[in-house]
């Protein structure tokens, strides 16, 4: 089966510095991948490449093949869905006007857009009572529903989502991990999850991508990185994550 994401060789640069090595990446559709690395690996990098945001200074980024470039990037870029921290609602729009927002922009008819609204509103298990509501109304829980119908509303063949869950309690960071799990399972799209949280990452993908220094360092199934590290890199950074995890939770070593 033909990727719907690739790059190839791709590399990024910022005023000199190589913030991506040429790198190569594929994501087939339907499957679910979860990268995580340390803050500067490379991992928004990546989901910026992929929407068109950043052109690589090397290499080349296809989405369904095509070689994403100033013609087609528009279009692509409908065919994904974007998730970041707490939603990234617009605070003059109401629930309802941040996940319409670029169905009436295509202007695509009421009938239509009333009927999306309503499957999506069932899917995430958003309050139907609070779309009017402003996203300073809203729970961090909610916002990040209403994110996730945004970016689900033109039925995306793609979704990419970076650390969709980072500012959430965590009772409500369980509840949404279930819902998105299942949420993932019932629509069989090509998912991207960027995450500092190891555990997070292996809940929702079968393949993790450790990045170092804009480099793949490992990617595998959870089992192969603790069973298998690739290198030295890769067992600290899994016995930082127990760490961390102890350490919110209380528990001993």
């Amino acid at each position: 089966m033909d990727p719907i994401l690739e790059l190839v060789g791709a590399t990024k640069r910022y005023d000199g510095t190589t913030v991506l090595a040429p790198l190569e990446l594929q994501v087939a559709p339907g499957e679910t991948v979860g990268l995580i690395g340390p803050s500067g690996s490379g991992k928004t990098t990546i989901l910026r490449l992929a929407l068109g945001l950043l052109t690589p200074d090397a290499g080349v980024v296809r989405f369904r093949g095509a070689p994403l470039d100033a013609a087609n990037v528009l279009s692509a870029r409908r065919q994904m869905g974007y998730v970041v921290q707490d939603g990234g609602l617009f605070p003059h729009l109401t629930a309802a006007q941040n996940v319409e927002l670029l169905a009436r922009h295509l202007r695509w008819d009421a009938g239509r857009i009333d009927a999306r609204r309503n499957e999506l509103v069932e899917l995430t298990r958003f309050p139907a009572d609070a779309l009017e509501r402003y996203p300073v109304q809203l729970s961090g829980g909610q916002r990040q529903r209403v994110g996730l119908m945004r970016a689900l509303f033109l039925d995306p063949e793609l979704l990419l989502l970076d650390e969709p869950l980072g500012a959430i309690d965590p009772l409500v960071r369980a509840e949404l991990q279930d819902d998105l799990s299942a949420i993932f399972a019932r629509l069989d799209k090509a998912v991207i999850v960027v995450t500092h949280d190891l555990a997070e990452a292996a809940f929702f993908a079968r393949r993790l991508v450790l990045l170092r220094r804009g480099r793949v360092v490992q990617q595998g199934s959870i089992e192969t990185l603790l069973r298998a590290p690739a290198e030295p890199f890769v067992t600290h950074f899994v016995e930082a994550q127990r760490r961390l995890t102890i350490t919110r939770t209380g528990g001993t070593a």
